[in-house]
C-alpha cells in the first residue's frame, strides 16, 4: 500500500467481467435481493465461503465475489466476476485468496448497473489500511447521502447505495469500529452487512431486522450468512440470529458484542418467508417449508374450491401447495416441472420466440392436468404477465378449470429495502381489484391469503407488531421513513 494517506476511498477493480450477461424477463417474478458470507478465524476461508456462496446462489445470479485477509501478511486478495459462483471461482482462484477471513458476496442489482464495478465485495484503501464491503439491501436515504458527500468533495466510483458506507468510515477521524458505528447510525433502510478490514470483520443488521443474517460456528471459528442453509452446507453449527441493531466486532481478542440502534420495532421482510429464502432455511427461528405449508393450508381453510388436483408453481410455491392438498385431501400433482438448464438468458431473436420462452422454462405435464379441474398456488402476482402464461399454459395442456390461489395478500406497493419490484402503477394490485385481476389472469377463480391469514401462517412472536414482520408491500406500512418519489436503488 502506497505511504500517501488517502482521505477519500480508492475503488480496487475486480479480476474479470464476462461481458453479455442479461436479464430474464420472461416471468415477471420479484427479483432475489442479494447473499452475504462470511468466515472468521477459520483456516481455508475462502473454500468455506465458496460453498456458503454456492448455498446463496438462489439470492443473487448476476455476480460473485469473495474478498479474504492473508492471515500472515494481513493484506487483502480478491476476486470478482460477473456469473454463477461456480463461473466465477476455480480452484486457482480459491488459491489465490489464502487467509482465514473473508467476506463473500451474490449479486443481483436491481437499479443499480449491471457491471463489475458494482460486484460486490467493494474493496477500498483508505488511510488506516484496506475495507471490504458486502452488502444485502438497501439504503433509503444513500441518495441525500450521497449529494451531501460529493459536495464535499467525495469522488463515488460505482451507482451502488454501499459506497457511502465506505466514504463514511473513510471521512470520520475516529477509530474504524467507532466510525463505523456513526455510519450506521446515520443510514436508514434495510442491510445486512459485512465489513472487513486487515485485522477486524464488522458484522451489523439494520434496525429492524429486515435483512436475515445469522451466525454460526465451526472449528473454532464464526461463520455469517444471510440464511441458515448456507451454515448446514459448510458444516457450521447455528449459533443465532444477529439482531435488529445489533454490531459485532470480531478482531483477535475474539468476538465483542455491541449496538449501533436499539430495538423498537423488528420487521423482517415478509417475501423471506414467501418467496426468497430456501425452504430448508429458519428465519428467526421459524422453518420456510414449514410457514409456506401452513400458507397453504390456510388459504384452504380460507378459499376452498372443488377440484380435481392441486399444483404449486415451482419452486417456491411447492411447499403451500403441499399444504393447501393436505387440508383439502385434494391431491397434490406435479402439473408444473420447471426446467432448471435454461440459464439465465436465452436468445430470443423474434417476438414469437419470446412468447414461446415461457415454456423453455416452465412445461405443464399434460397427462396430469388434462380433463381435471385444477388449483393453481402461487405465491405472488407482481405485473400479472407470468400469472397469465402459467394459467394459459394449464389450459393448453387439457386443464377444464384452473383455480388460482396466492399465498400472500395482494402486492400493491413498492419495496424500498433492496427488493426489486416495479412502480406502483405497474403493481396490478394496485390498478385493479381482485375481479379484474381474474379476468386479467385467465382464470375461474382467484384469492389470495388474509392478511391477518398469513401472519397467522407464518406464526413468530405474539408480542411484536405484525409478529416481526414488515408486511409493507401489502399495507402500506413501512417501518423506516421512505421516499415514493426516489429511485428504489438496491445496495447490493
Amino acid at each position: 500500500m502506497s505511504d500517501e494517506v488517502m482521505k477519500l476511498p480508492q475503488l480496487w477493480t475486480g479480476s474479470h467481467y464476462n461481458e453479455g450477461i442479461g436479464r430474464d424477463d420472461i416471468f415477471d417474478k420479484l427479483r432475489e435481493e442479494c447473499g452475504v458470507f462470511g468466515v472468521f478465524g477459520i483456516p481455508d476461508a475462502a473454500s468455506i465461503g465458496y460453498y456458503g456462496l454456492h448455498a446463496l446462489q438462489h439470492r443473487g445470479e448476476e455476480s460473485s465475489g469473495m474478498c479474504a485477509v492473508d492471515s500472515v501478511k494481513g493484506a487483502f486478495n480478491y476476486h470478482r466476476g460477473m456469473g454463477l459462483v461456480k463461473e466465477v471461482f476455480d480452484q486457482k482462484t480459491l488459491e489465490g485468496l489464502p487467509g482465514d477471513r473473508v467476506i463473500g458476496h451474490v449479486r443481483y442489482s436491481t437499479a443499480g448497473e449491471s457491471k463489475l464495478a458494482n460486484a460486490q465485495p467493494l474493496i477500498f484503501k483508505y488511510r488506516d489500511g484496506d475495507l471490504a464491503i458486502a452488502t444485502n439491501g438497501n439504503i433509503v436515504n444513500a441518495p441525500s447521502i450521497r449529494k451531501e458527500l460529493e459536495n464535499q468533495g467525495s469522488i463515488f466510483q460505482t451507482t451502488s447505495d454501499t459506497e457511502v458506507i465506505a466514504h463514511l468510515i473513510a471521512r470520520s477521524s475516529k477509530d474504524f469500529v467507532s466510525a463505523a458505528k456513526d455510519a450506521l447510525q446515520r443510514v436508514i433502510g434495510g442491510f445486512a452487512f459485512l465489513i472487513m478490514t486487515n485485522d477486524k470483520l464488522l458484522v451489523a443488521s439494520d434496525e429492524h431486522g429486515l435483512r436475515p443474517l445469522v451466525m454460526g460456528k465451526l472449528d473454532g471459528g464464526y461463520v455469517f450468512a444471510s440464511e441458515t442453509c448456507a451454515l448446514e452446507t459448510c458444516g457450521a453449527i447455528y449459533e443465532r440470529d444477529i439482531q435488529p441493531g445489533e454490531m459485532l466486532v470480531l478482531d483477535k481478542d475474539g468476538l465483542h458484542e455491541d449496538r449501533f440502534e436499539k430495538l423498537e420495532r423488528r420487521a423482517t421482510c415478509a417475501m423471506e418467508y414467501i418467496y426468497f429464502a430456501r425452504p430448508d432455511s429458519d428465519i428467526n427461528g421459524i422453518n420456510l417449508h414449514s410457514a409456506r405449508k401452513r400458507m397453504g393450508q390456510k388459504l384452504a381453510l380460507e378459499a376452498f374450491v372443488d377440484a380435481d388436483i392441486v399444483t404449486g408453481v415451482p419452486d417456491s410455491s411447492i411447499s403451500a401447495a403441499i399444504g393447501y392438498a393436505e387440508q383439502t385431501g385434494i391431491p397434490y400433482e406435479l402439473g408444473l416441472i420447471k426446467n432448471k438448464y435454461t440459464g439465465r438468458t436465452f436468445i430470443q431473436p423474434s417476438q414469437e420466440l419470446r412468447e414461446k420462452g415461457v415454456k423453455m422454462k416452465l412445461s405443464a405435464v399434460r397427462k396430469v392436468v388434462e380433463g381435471k379441474r385444477v388449483v393453481m398456488i402461487d405465491d405472488s402476482i407482481v405485473r400479472g404477465t407470468t400469472s397469465l402464461r402459467i394459467v394459459n399454459l394449464l389450459r393448453e395442456a387439457g386443464a377444464t378449470e384452473v383455480h388460482v390461489r396466492i399465498t400472500s395478500p395482494p402486492f400493491k406497493n413498492p419495496c424500498y429495502y433492496g427488493i426489486d419490484t416495479p412502480d406502483r402503477k405497474e403493481l396490478i394490485a394496485s390498478q385493479k381489484s381482485v375481479e379484474e385481476i381474474r379476468q386479467a389472469i385467465n382464470a375461474d377463480s382467484i384469492y389470495f391469503l388474509s392478511h391477518d391469514g398469513f401472519i397467522e401462517a407464518v406464526g413468530g412472536n405474539d408480542g411484536e407488531y405484525n409478529r416481526g414482520m414488515c408486511l409493507a408491500c401489502f399495507d402500506n406500512d413501512y417501518p423506516t421513513p421512505v421516499d415514493p418519489t426516489s429511485e428504489k436503488s438496491c445496495s447490493c
